[in-house]
């Protein structure tokens, strides 16, 4: 078993930097692209056997040293009653949004275990044929929160804020539902064979350290709280705002998501030395080619130096237009730098 991402959680020496990607079992794969055209996502999600392919398509590509489950970040609300449509172009909708307070009693407690069985179905087949880590991940709740009360392709996530500042009371209550159930689906995804799950916080670097501070943090942390009791080895990624970085490591983790924004070193300097960090490439310098991709990926390696407790990724998800060709000279030569 490939264990490289495990040590580099755990900050321990490693023959190699491990390497994953954000979205790297999706549009960026011809074969993804092929395997998705006349199926919706959430019917591949159901269907376990179908998912596990997916996941597990990047090795036929690039030798990365995991695999990120196929799913999104939208999945749990069926289970909280809402009704998920994946609209192409637009992304996950649901059927009826958060306005008010009321709104917010209407969601539905529940176990994951139970609600989505086949995502961790998948996990278990993964496990049982993969000799590389599953990585599990689930959405921060403000990002969660966001979804419901602002929709999806919403960047500055007005509706969202005005929400917490109006309803205090009511945003704590929405917030607190997703903080204890996405702690719950990540304890869930690691008992089925994740070896590490990721806590993404899409949209968080629309807030002020002040915002993030009173109204996220709390939840924040009692993720990160659950996970550790738990055993569960986490990463905490957010992306937008190098300001928030020392909340970010204060909520949790063992690891921290760096997004390109900020000079890795400088982010490891922030976070801590009792940290790993992950990042940090821009996915869109991999559009310009082999020779842009790669020059960047040496400089963000010489700031690393070699000390443990690294792990290589993009400071967001894959674009669809990136040649699997350039993401393959990446990975090997991440590998082959730092062997």
């Amino acid at each position: 078993m490939n264990d490289r991402i495990v040590k580099a959680i755990r900050r321990e020496p490693v023959d190699a930097t491990p390497v994953w990607f954000m979205r790297q079992a999706g549009r960026a794969l011809p074969r993804y692209r092929t395997a998705r055209a006349d199926v919706g996502m959430f019917e591949v999600l159901r269907n376990p056997e179908a998912a596990a392919e997916i996941t597990a398509l990047p090795l036929e590509y690039f030798p990365v040293d995991a695999c990120v489950l196929y799913n999104d970040l939208s999945t749990p609300f069926f289970g909280a009653g809402f009704d998920v449509e994946m609209r192409a172009g637009v992304g996950p909708v649901v059927d009826w949004r958060i306005a008010t307070a009321v709104d917010v009693d209407r969601l539905t407690p529940y176990d994951p275990r139970t609600a989505m069985p086949w995502i961790l179905d998948q996990i278990r087949l993964l496990a049982s044929r993969l000799e590389v880590p599953i990585l599990g991940f689930v959405g921060a709740p403000f990002t969660l929160c966001s979804y419901l009360i602002a929709g999806p392709k919403t960047r500055n996530i007005d509706e969202t804020k005005t929400f917490m500042w109006r309803e205090p009371e009511a945003w704590a209550r929405l917030a607190g539902f997703w903080a204890e159930h996405m702690a719950e689906f990540a304890v869930a995804q690691y008992e089925a064979g994740a070896a590490a799950v990721q806590v993404f916080d899409s949209w968080a670097g629309s807030l002020s350290p002040g915002d993030y501070e009173h109204y996220i943090l709390p939840h924040m942390r009692h993720v990160f709280e659950r996970l550790r009791a738990a055993g569960v080895p986490s990463i905490n990624f957010a992306i937008g705002n190098p300001e928030l970085l020392p909340l970010i490591a204060e909520a949790g983790g063992e690891v921290i998501g760096v997004d390109w924004r900020i000079p890795l070193d400088r982010a490891w300097e922030i976070v801590g030395e009792d940290r790993g960090v992950q990042g940090n490439l821009d996915p869109a310098v991999l559009l310009a080619g082999r020779g842009p991709a790669l020059r960047h990926t040496r400089e963000i390696l010489d700031r690393v130096k070699g000390r443990p407790g690294h792990i290589f990724n993009c400071g967001h998800g894959l674009l669809p237009a990136t040649d699997p060709d350039v993401l393959r000279a990446v990975v090997d030569f991440v590998h082959e730098y730092t062997a």
